[in-house]
């Protein structure tokens, strides 16, 4: 009896200083909405067409392919691997997809499959450039970071090969239609990310999986000592996270009407922003995805203002890493008495 006492007293302890720390995570994820309206405000000020309808869908839509991309970074980052690469599979993904469906005589392969199968191949490109960052990472324990940035290369290599530096056109209407098409005012592909959010904020809150990535970022060895299949669920998101982002592609695809050599050149340094800004830790096993969902949402926002400004491109990735600078030194103050 005295020793169940001592133990509740020893394990009530902690429940009550973990507490805060959990209210406090809550509030890190609302803690991008102010600077939103803000943001909405000085918006409002500087362009009268900023809060108009069609520059907030807009907003959206543009945002759609980044959102997607995002998700898939969270994911693998909440289980503490890095995927550089993903950046490429936007562009190599829908081109492959693109040039099977297409004739020789527009750049493609010119064996002009049907559209509908062209469309699985993206994402079947996408799972297989995953599958094989999985093995190099989790079965050969190659450093992620170094892995998918090799990766990053190659891919970007082959698809200006395969391109020959050139654009994409002659494509199928189906390729454009997640950007293109409206649903209740809002293009499919806005529906589509906020669907993708919405699961992965459910499995990562109310599933074993979603609970299983966190254990496996925070620690994964104790991890493995409760039963969890560390290297098969980290092979999985990495998979999962290319697929992403080879939807990603195709929502980029129709958003430009276009494929060109450079699509998704840069992307990654956005990517990595939202989701730092959103409270995702580079270390692993923690964030959410509301909080990654508002880093992109407050990007989409402040590129458009910029736009809206007319402020040069070449400064808005300056301002994108003064953000990523100031989210990691913000990140260290609040965390700092929790890691004393």
């Amino acid at each position: 009896m005295k020793h169940d006492v001592s133990s509740a007293a020893m394990t009530g302890a902690p429940m009550q200083r973990q507490r805060p720390r959990i209210e406090l995570a809550r509030f890190r994820d609302l803690a991008l909405l102010p600077a939103l309206v803000l943001l909405l405000a000085i918006g409002a000020f500087v362009s009268p067409s900023f809060l108009t309808q069609a520059n907030l869908i807009s907003i959206l839509g543009a945002s759609a392919a980044l959102a997607l991309v995002v998700l898939a970074e969270s994911l693998i980052v909440l289980t503490g691997k890095f995927d550089l690469s993903l950046e490429s599979t936007v562009g190599i993904a829908p081109a492959v997809g693109a040039m099977l469906v297409m004739p020789a005589a527009s750049a493609g392969f010119g064996l002009e499959w049907p559209a509908a199968a062209g469309l699985a191949a993206i994402v079947v490109v996408g799972a297989a450039i995953g599958f094989v960052n999985g093995f190099l990472v989790v079965r050969l324990r190659l450093n992620a970071f170094i892995v998918t940035l090799a990766m990053l290369i190659v891919l970007r290599g082959m698809l200006v090969g395969a391109t020959k530096g050139g654009t994409l056109f002659d494509m199928p209407p189906s390729f454009f239609t997640l950007a293109t098409t409206l649903v209740l005012g809002l293009p499919i592909s806005v529906w589509l990310a906020a669907a993708a959010f919405a699961f992965a904020a459910f499995m990562l809150r109310y599933h074993r999986l979603g609970r299983a990535l966190y254990a496996i970022g925070g620690n994964p060895e104790a991890a493995r000592a409760a039963g969890i299949r560390v290297e098969r669920i980290t092979w999985g998101v990495f998979v999962l996270g290319s697929v992403l982002a080879s939807i990603g592609g195709l929502i980029v695809t129709g958003y430009v009407g276009a494929i060109n050599a450079n699509q998704g050149n840069g992307m990654i340094f956005t990517v990595f922003a939202a989701a730092v800004i959103g409270g995702i830790s580079l270390d692993g096993g923690k964030g959410t995805m509301l909080g990654a969902l508002s880093g992109v949402l407050l990007l989409g926002v402040v590129q458009n203002l910029l736009t809206l400004a007319q402020v040069p491109s070449f400064w808005i990735q300056a301002i994108y890493g003064a953000i990523i600078l100031g989210s990691l030194m913000v990140a260290r103050l609040a965390g700092g008495e929790a890691q004393t």
